[in-house]
C-alpha cells in the first residue's frame, strides 16, 4: 500500500516547480510537463521516489543508527523542528556549521561544553563565579543551544542525510558525499539529482509540499522504531526462556539406582510387562565366607588323611 497518494500530493502543490529558464537539465526525467513558463513534476515519479526513501530509512532507523535532517530556509525549519523531534532524530535548522560532518571531532566538543555548563549549574559552582563571568557564560551556553542543541544526542556521524534543499544545503550535500554518507533530499526542478542518493522530486519551496514529505518520512521511521522495540522485547523473552531452561533442565530424568526403592520399582514393573528381572549381584562377602569355609573344609579333610598315613606307617614299623 502506497503511503501516499496522487491526490494528497497535488492538494499540497508538490507538483510546482521553477521557471523554465531555471531549469537544472538532468531533472528532465522527473518533469512531466511545462505550463505558463513552470515545469510541472510527474506525481507518479515522485511517489515512487518517496517510497523507495521512506523504505531504506525505515531499515536505517531500525538498525539503531541516527539520521540527520538539515532544512535552515524559513519554510522548512518549524516543520522540521515539530516533526523529526517526535522521532529523536538529529536536525539542523540554523546555520550549517563548516566541518559539521567532516571535522565531527570538534564539533562534539562544542556539544560538550554545553554538558560541562550545565554540571556547573547543578554542582553549585556557576554561582560562585562573578556576575560578569556568569553572564558570559550563559550567552555561551544559548548560542551552542542554538547552533547544536539539536544534535546534542548525535555521537557519531548519522548513517544518512535528508536535505530539504539541495540548493541551500550544497555544503552539506559534500560533506555527506565526502564521507560515503547516503544522501536523501527533496529535489526541485532547479537541482540536481545526481548528486543525492535517493532524490525526491518535488517542491521545495512551499511550506505544504515539505510538510507532507516530511511528515511521510517521520512516518517510516517511527516504523522502524517501533520493529526495533518489538524485536528487542522478543529477544529478552527469548533470552528468559533460555535462561529457565538452563536453570531447571525439562526432559531429563535421573537414573535411580537398583538398590533404592525406585529402582526395586521400575524392576517388578518391567517383571510385570514381561520383561526380565534384574540379576542381583553376589556380594564380595559371601563369596570370601564361601571360599574360607571351603578352605577349612580343605584343611579339615587333609587332616584325617594324614593321620591314617600316620597310623599306617606306625603300624609297618611294629610289624
Amino acid at each position: 500500500m502506497p503511503r501516499t497518494s496522487f491526490e494528497e500530493l497535488l492538494d499540497a502543490g508538490v507538483h510546482f516547480g521553477h521557471l523554465k529558464r531555471k531549469w537544472n537539465p538532468a531533472m528532465s526525467p522527473y518533469i512531466f510537463m511545462e505550463r505558463n513558463g513552470i515545469h510541472i513534476i510527474d506525481l507518479h515519479k515522485t511517489i515512487v521516489k518517496i517510497e523507495e526513501a521512506a523504505s531504506a530509512l525505515k531499515q536505517i532507523a531500525k538498525s539503531g543508527r541516527k539520521i540527520l535532517f538539515v532544512a535552515t530556509k524559513k519554510q522548512a525549519k518549524d516543520i522540521v523542528d515539530e516533526r523529526i523531534k517526535v522521532v529523536n532524530m538529529p536536525y539542523v535548522t540554523e546555520r550549517w556549521p563548516g566541518g559539521m560532518l567532516t571535522n565531527f571531532p570538534t564539533i562534539r566538543k562544542s556539544v560538550k561544553k554545553m554538558a560541562v555548563i550545565d554540571k556547573m549549574e547543578q554542582d553549585g559552582t556557576f554561582s560562585n563565579l562573578a556576575k560578569r563571568e556568569r553572564l558570559q557564560v550563559m550567552r555561551q551556553r544559548a548560542k551552542l543551544e542554538k547552533n547544536f542543541g539539536s544534535i546534542a544526542d548525535l555521537t557519531r556521524l548519522p548513517a544518512a542525510l535528508f536535505v530539504v534543499d539541495v540548493m541551500k544545503e550544497y555544503i552539506a550535500v559534500r560533506e555527506a558525499k565526502r564521507l560515503n554518507i547516503p544522501v536523501f533530499a527533496i529535489v526541485d526542478t532547479n537541482s540536481d539529482p545526481r548528486e543525492i542518493d535517493f532524490p525526491i522530486p518535488g517542491n521545495d519551496d512551499a511550506s505544504k509540499s515539505i510538510d507532507i514529505i516530511i511528515s511521510i518520512i517521520a512516518k517510516a521511521i517511527q516504523e522502524g522504531l517501533d520493529e526495533r522495540k518489538v524485536e528487542k522485547e522478543k529477544d529478552v523473552t527469548v533470552k528468559e526462556k533460555k535462561g529457565e531452561k538452563r536453570e531447571r533442565p525439562e526432559g531429563r530424568r535421573t537414573r535411580a539406582r537398583k538398590g533404592s526403592p525406585e529402582g526395586k520399582k521400575e524392576g517388578e514393573g518391567e517383571s510385570e510387562g514381561g520383561a526380565k528381572p534384574a540379576r542381583p549381584r553376589r556380594r564380595t562377602d559371601d563369596r570370601k565366607v564361601g571360599s574360607s569355609t571351603e578352605a577349612e573344609a580343605k584343611t579339615a579333610g587333609e587332616k584325617p588323611s594324614g593321620e591314617t598315613a600316620g597310623e599306617k606307617s606306625e603300624s609297618e614299623v611294629k610289624e
